[in-house]
């Protein structure tokens, strides 16, 4: 007499899918809290998700127990833990500028046609760290490892305008009083388009577009250039191109974590159609 056997390979299948669903809805519920809704209570959290009052209290509940949620007030309101916190310290030690930026670096020159780089501060200059350069024959290349002032160039005016203005003030002190005020006049300008412009500045005959980025936190650590010859590269073309260059920093922008509040003006959502200076 042969045994009976359970369909337990059908069971399993069953099981696998309902636990992947269920870390669906977990994800779904960590990924509904933003910076402007850090706590919300079942309500509203049922509101955004769409699940069951009692499925999305067991998984509330499980979060809870896991460190990945907290519970507190009354009525009962819900935000995240610090377990959230240690995921995404974990995931910026990983974060690599150059390699996060290589990518697009490269895609803004292929679709723009001029060399682009990648500029960080480094005290009070800015350095290169990569760069595209234009396959054009007559093009402009600054080349990794090239330092300047950061109030000098659109890629320096591009972080310097969104730092802080003692940050500001300091990197302007050894200047005159008629020069901190042409440089306090650009950054202002920069803020306002959202992006940095240059010509004949650095290298006699060139033009520059610049961009920031900005990280988790919101603060300036890099920007995106642009550059190419005044022979090829009108007013015209300059604000053709500022756009590719500030969705550039902003796509870089957003994979380091920067997330920017619906009421806060960030330069990459700027579109003025104001003409920024050349200095």
């Amino acid at each position: 007499m042969t045994a009976k056997t359970s369909p337990a390979p059908a069971r399993d299948e069953a099981d696998g899918e309902s636990s992947v669903r269920a870390v669906d809805r977990a994800v779904a519920i960590l990924t509904c809290f933003t910076p402007d809704r850090p706590s919300m209570s079942v309500m509203e959290i049922q509101k955004r998700i769409g699940l069951s009052r009692p499925t999305l209290y067991r998984l509330l509940q499980t979060l809870v127990a896991n460190g990945m949620m907290v519970s507190e007030g009354d009525p009962q309101q819900f935000r995240l833990a610090h377990s959230v916190l240690k995921l995404a310290q974990a995931y910026l030690s990983g974060i690599n500028l150059v390699e996060i930026a290589g990518p697009h670096i490269a895609h803004l020159r292929d679709v723009s046609g001029e060399t682009a780089a990648l500029f960080v501060p480094r005290d009070a200059q800015r350095l290169c760290v990569l760069e595209h350069k234009s396959r054009h024959v007559l093009a402009i290349s600054r080349g990794v490892g090239e330092l300047l002032a950061l109030h000098q160039g659109a890629s320096g005016r591009a972080m310097l305008a969104f730092m802080s203005e003692p940050t500001q003030n300091a990197h302007v002190a050894g200047l005159n009083s008629a020069e901190r005020a042409q440089v306090g006049k650009l950054l202002k300008h920069t803020r306002d388009a959202g992006f940095a412009r240059s010509c004949n500045e650095v290298i006699r005959g060139a033009v520059a577009i610049a961009a920031p980025i900005f990280d988790h936190s919101g603060e300036a650590i890099g920007s995106v250039g642009l550059f190419g010859p005044t022979a090829r590269l009108s007013d015209h073309d300059i604000d053709r191109l500022a756009p590719d260059v500030m969705n550039t920093a902003s796509a870089i922008s957003a994979e380091l974590g920067f997330v920017a509040r619906p009421a806060q003006v960030t330069p990459h959502s700027k579109r003025t159609g104001r003409r920024v200076p050349l200095s």
